[in-house]
């Protein structure tokens, strides 16, 4: 059978793949049934509903010829790399590694270094719009993860915070 639309038919493998493990996942926890819900009852039932959308999406990728079902194109590598990179670091910073003697730096740095990394994945760098939007980013997580839901982490470097 011939592949109709190479964009619908991997992104519906994309979805079938994901549900699924996010199905598997949740099985490993209580599921418990619809009157009395456990911990893995909402991810098994969100990741059965995506897999079930992706399966929709492969099978009308196969009889469906659409307009914008044009091939796959080449990976964009350096976007790849850069968004990935941003949240590895942002997790470095936010967390510390403590068997390499890596302190946490706290959210706020995080959040500035996730910004900044993230941002070079793009076509452009500007700076200022980069500051602005990472100063943004911070105040509106400090404000939401602090003060709105009292989480207990660090805000700021332990030199800095004392």
């Amino acid at each position: 059978m011939k592949i109709k639309s190479q964009q619908d038919f991997f992104a519906g493998l994309m979805f079938l793949v994901v549900g699924g493990g996010f199905a598997w996942g949740a099985t490993t926890y209580n599921v418990g049934t619809g009157a009395r819900m456990g911990p893995g009852y909402f991810p098994l039932m969100l990741g059965i509903l995506l897999a079930i959308l992706g399966a929709i999406i492969m099978l009308k990728a196969l009889v469906v010829e659409t307009v914008d079902g044009a091939p796959i194109g080449k990976w964009a590598w350096k976007q790849i790399f850069f968004i990935i990179a941003a949240n590895l670091l942002f997790g470095v910073l936010l967390a510390g590694l403590p068997s390499l003697g890596v302190p946490a730096m706290g959210l706020i740095v995080a959040i500035y270094g996730l910004a900044f990394v993230a941002s070079l994945a793009g076509t452009h760098f500007h700076f200022k719009g980069v500051f602005i939007l990472a100063t943004i980013l911070a105040a509106g997580s400090y404000a939401a993860f602090i003060w709105g839901l009292n989480l207990q982490f660090p805000v700021w470097p332990s030199f800095i915070a004392g």
